[in-house]
């Protein structure tokens, strides 16, 4: 399975001058965690790194001596386009593709599998968890104009997988069309395409801000050490 790590963030919500993928997590970059977890994966068997020129040499690093094949990619100005940019520096031999957020640092290896697994049988997937909270949808003014059935909400996360064909012609016609989105799936939600749930647990969570680190270090703090 070919997997795309987009990893071409920035540290402006961490309140950092550099890319948050590369601040500490337990004396190692956010990023080793998260290219531990796909080096671990049995269905990874190549994997592209999207990121900024100027981390390349600092994050390529993190992969050297790796057995399995991985390569630099150049990212975007935005999510939307370094992900296009990494459908394009696929191999001609993939037909699927996973896409995983750098920042998603405590995904586990089983993860990767389960939706490569999926995926394999000819299901577009994302890892998502079911939301525990009351969600409030409110105007510009900041008032309450609606309360959604919470059973009916899911917070989307990474790994999310596709066909590579589907997806890089979902992401043609939203260059055409104008679209913006944050994940992949909103292409296929757009272009009427199935994408099946995979619940993946409220730990999978996205480091963005100081208080996530802090979260991230407790959690990896009670897992087991290889």
């Amino acid at each position: 399975m070919h997997l795309l790590i987009a990893a071409a963030g920035s540290g402006r919500r961490m309140g950092a001058d550099q890319n948050k993928l590369l601040l500490p997590l337990l004396g190692r970059p956010v990023l080793a965690w998260t290219i531990d977890a796909a080096l671990k994966a049995e269905s990874i068997t190549w994997i592209g790194i999207i990121g900024q020129p100027k981390d390349q040499s600092e994050i390529m690093k993190l992969i050297k001596g790796s057995n399995k094949e991985a390569i630099w990619i150049n990212g975007g100005d935005s999510r939307q386009e370094s992900v296009q940019r990494g459908l394009s520096a696929l191999p001609n031999k993939a037909n699927h593709v996973l896409i995983h957020d750098g920042a998603r640092c405590l995904v586990e290896p089983s993860l990767f599998n389960e939706c490569a697994e999926l995926l394999a049988k000819g299901n577009s997937v994302i890892a998502a968890t079911a939301v525990s909270d009351t969600i409030k949808k409110v105007n510009q003014k900041g008032m309450i104009i609606d309360t959604p059935n919470r059973d009916e909400l899911w917070a989307a996360q990474t790994p999310q997988g596709f066909s590579v064909k589907e997806l890089q012609l979902a992401h043609l016609k939203a260059q055409k069309n104008g679209w913006n989105v944050t994940d992949d799936a909103s292409l296929f939600e757009k272009l009427g395409l199935p994408v099946r749930i995979l619940r993946s647990g409220p730990s999978n969570i996205k480091v963005t801000t100081p208080f996530d680190l802090v979260v991230a270090e407790a959690v990896l703090s009670t897992r087991p050490k290889n």
